[in-house]
Formats: structure tokens, C-alpha cells, sequence
């Protein structure tokens, strides 16, 4: 029988997004990538003595985070065009900004994006972009989880030309990616608004064919309403419901402009909700009706969204903001609890993304996605409830270690399947090519 071949252990393990969850001084046995015992750290080491033990006597072993909603590469696109509407954002800067790309940008402004998610805590992520076979491949490279598809929309993209040309393109991603066990490819139209019926129901088509994911913005403010309300009558939730394009293999992100009826139609759909508060704060496009569309029974997973919008991709910084601002919304202290949040940020991004028998939890059977905290730290002492220090204490940069499938991808807060130092380096010249154009 197969040994492991790595123990990770702390003060505390939690399993879950609970209190209740909370084990002390436990550890996991991981065997290839999988997690294959739980139990005391004392008797799992007395137990495996061959193998490799990453223990932190004031750690906290947790599931690693999973960001539902990202454009990776915009990472070389931070701060260019702060302090503006969405579609002024979008359409004067962002896109202008995209004509300029080349995969080379992208390979290395993702790697430098995920460099950020490693180190405060992300496992996995869900992405949208263009040239996305490098969104891919600086993935494998890191050694990171990924949901990736290229975003197809009615006019000519940097990518791949032609609209004709996006689907094949798609096409390649989905035949070469078909059997990773790291990356899975979506299909993910852009929005309602960019793309026509026609290209919303052949894009249905292909995620209906291949089984994946349907990724796509959707009301994510009032301009966006009233396009869709102006060209086709209805508003972006009850267009996509017209066109049969609702199911529970849609991840629709932000969500923000919703009446009481449309949340009802997401719920009842199954629809996945990808909650990006700090980008929507940001571009003042609104606050999505989170409590409301968790009350209706809908499931809720949150996006960090790209990082010319947030400005970071820090899935601890979202948490701390997603439970406070409804809180204030509502005048009640008592929505978007800690564990709501946490739940929201872990089994809630795996359920999302189709991917909850495999990660979000701490489970034997599971795959070994976890990070650890380093809790002997003046902002996180003492400890009475560790999902609330989570959400309203613990920052990105508290995370110590982080194993993706198995796999230390960091340790003691150094990458070990990436050049920290070229990846920012790489990322400066860049932005000089950026500024210059």
C-alpha cells in the first residue's frame, strides 16, 4: 500500500468553514495528490516517519481559497486607469489597453498574478482573458489550479481575429486541456452586451457538448441594463432565461443590478453567483444582493475580478469586505456571518465551479489544496474563533505555506516552482512597454 509522502500539521486543522470543524493539533497525510488521513500530528508522524513533515507549531492548516472570477493578466494593466465608470473604464482605456497584448504579456503578467494568489492564500482561480492557451501554460507552470477560458465576444479580438477563429481556438483548448488535472477549460462568453443571441446560444452549445463551465459577466450595473433592456426588451438575467442559457453551469459574474423576481430566476436555475465586491466598489457599479440571493437559495462564491479593477487579487482582503459592507447595507450585524464568508471563499468557489467532491474542504479522498497560517502574530492574538479571524482579522500575507495537489508551492513564504525575482522584473519591463505605446 502506497505511503504518504507528506504530513502538514499546526496548532489548529480546519477542515471546514466552521468553529465546530476546528481540530487541534492535527495534521493530513497526503499520498500523490490526494489527502489520505486526518488525524493527531503525534500519531500520524509516529505513523509515516518516512515522510516529509511541514509543521508549524502556531500554524492553521485550512482549505486553500478558491477566486471564482479573474482576468489574470490584467495584473499588467494595475493602476493604469483608476478612479472611473465601468464602461469609460472599459471602453476608453481597458479595451485600447487589450489591442496592445501579446502572449508574451500574457504568460508573464499571469505569472506574476498568480505569484499574488499563492502568497495570500489562493489554490485555485477561474479566469477569463484573452490569449488564454498562456494563461494555461503559466498555470501548469506554477503549479496552480485553473478554471480558464478565452473570452469571445461579437467584434475582432487581439487573440484570435475573427470570430470564427475563437472558436477553434477554444476548440484546441478544450481537446489539449480535456484530461489535466490542473486546468479545466470553460466557455465564457463576455457579456450580453458584446455579444449577440446568436453567439450566447452557440457558446450555450459548446459548454452543453463539452460538459464545462458557462462563464460570463452579467449585470454587473445599470448601464449594462439598460443596453440589454434598450436592444432586446428585457434585462441581461430574464435575456439569457428567454434564450435557455440558465442552468446550474453557469457562473454569472458580479450580478449587481438584480430585481427581487431575477434573483428567484438565478436561484431557481441553479445558477452560480461569482461576488466581486472590492471591483464593483471600485468602478461604483453597486453592491450585488448577496444576502438576498443567499436567501433565495442561491449558491454564492466569490471573485476577486482582475486587477485593474481591484487593484489585487487578495481573496483575505475580499472576505474582510464582502462581510462587512452588507452588513452596513442592511443595518444588521448579523448577515454575511464569518462562516458564511469563509464558506463563500472555499466550498463555495468549489461548488461553483463544479469541483466540490474534489476541493474546498479538507476531506480524505480530496485532493491536497491547503494553505497554512502563521498565527503567532500580534494581529491575530489571542484566538477564540479562528473562521472569524479569518474574515476580519488574517491578511494575504499571513499565509506560511501553500500546497496546490499535492505539491509544496510555497514554503515559509518563498515560491518553490517560481522566480519571484524574474516574475517582478519581467513585470516592470512590461510596464515600461505599456507606458511607451
Amino acid at each position: 500500500m502506497e505511503q504518504p509522502d507528506l504530513i502538514i500539521s499546526g496548532e489548529y486543522l480546519l477542515p471546514a468553514a466552521s468553529q465546530s470543524s476546528v481540530l487541534h493539533n492535527h495534521g493530513v497525510a497526503v499520498t500523490g495528490n490526494a489527502i489520505t488521513e486526518i488525524a493527531p500530528t503525534g500519531l500520524l508522524t509516529g505513523k509515516y516517519p518516512q515522510a516529509e513533515h511541514l509543521h508549524t507549531p502556531h500554524g492553521l492548516v485550512m482549505p486553500g481559497l478558491v477566486n471564482t472570477h479573474t482576468h489574470a493578466a490584467m495584473a499588467c494593466f494595475r493602476g493604469i486607469a483608476d478612479d472611473l465608470p465601468l464602461m469609460t473604464w472599459l471602453q476608453d482605456h481597458i479595451f485600447p489597453a487589450e489591442a496592445k497584448l501579446t502572449p508574451e504579456i500574457v504568460y508573464h503578467s499571469t505569472l506574476l498574478s498568480i505569484a499574488e494568489m499563492i502568497k495570500s492564500g489562493t489554490t485555485s482561480f477561474c479566469d477569463m482573458y484573452l490569449f488564454t492557451k498562456e494563461v494555461a501554460k503559466a498555470a501548469q507552470t506554477a503549479g496552480m489550479r485553473c478554471w480558464v477560458g478565452e473570452v469571445l465576444y461579437d467584434f475582432p479580438s487581439p487573440c484570435y481575429g475573427a470570430l470564427e477563429n475563437g472558436f477553434s481556438y477554444i476548440q484546441e483548448m478544450f481537446d489539449h486541456y480535456r484530461d489535466d488535472q490542473l486546468i479545466t477549460v470553460t466557455a465564457d462568453p463576455h457579456s450580453v452586451y458584446t455579444c449577440s443571441p446568436e453567439l450566447l446560444e452557440r457558446l450555450g452549445e459548446v459548454a452543453a457538448k463539452e460538459n464545462s463551465i458557462y462563464h460570463i459577466h452579467l449585470s454587473e450595473n445599470q448601464s449594462e441594463v439598460d443596453t440589454c433592456t434598450e436592444r432586446y426588451g428585457k434585462s441581461p438575467v430574464r435575456h439569457l432565461q428567454s434564450l435557455n442559457l440558465l442552468g446550474p453551469n453557469v457562473l454569472a459574474a458580479h450580478c449587481v443590478k438584480l430585481d427581487d423576481e431575477e434573483i428567484e430566476i438565478l436561484a431557481s436555475n441553479g445558477v452560480k453567483i461569482s461576488h466581486c465586491l472590492e471591483s464593483n466598489m471600485k468602478l461604483a457599479s453597486g453592491t450585488a444582493p448577496v444576502v438576498e440571493l443567499l436567501n433565495s437559495g442561491a449558491h454564492l462564491s466569490l471573485g476577486t475580478d482582475g486587477s485593474a479593477s481591484n487593484n489585487d487579487v487578495d481573496m483575505f482582503g475580499e472576505m474582510n469586505s464582502v462581510a462587512k459592507i452588507h452588513k452596513a447595507m442592511h443595518s444588521d450585524p448579523t448577515v454575511m456571518d464569518a462562516e458564511t464568508t469563509l464558506t463563500a471563499a472555499t466550498i463555495g468557489g468549489a461548488i461553483a465551479l463544479n469541483a466540490d467532491q474534489n476541493i474546498g474542504t479538507l476531506e480524505v479522498g480530496k485532493k491536497a489544496d491547503c494553505i497554512v497560517i502563521d498565527l503567532d502574530q500580534p494581529h491575530l492574538t489571542p484566538c477564540y474563533n479562528i473562521p472569524s479571524h479569518m474574515v476580519y482579522a488574517a491578511r494575504g500575507g499571513d499565509v506560511l505555506h501553500s500546497v496546490i495537489n499535492g505539491k509544496v508551492v510555497m514554503r515559509d513564504r518563498k515560491l518553490t516552482t517560481l522566480d519571484e525575482e524574474k516574475i517582478l522584473a519581467k513585470a516592470a519591463a512590461i510596464a515600461q512597454v505599456i507606458k511607451s505605446t
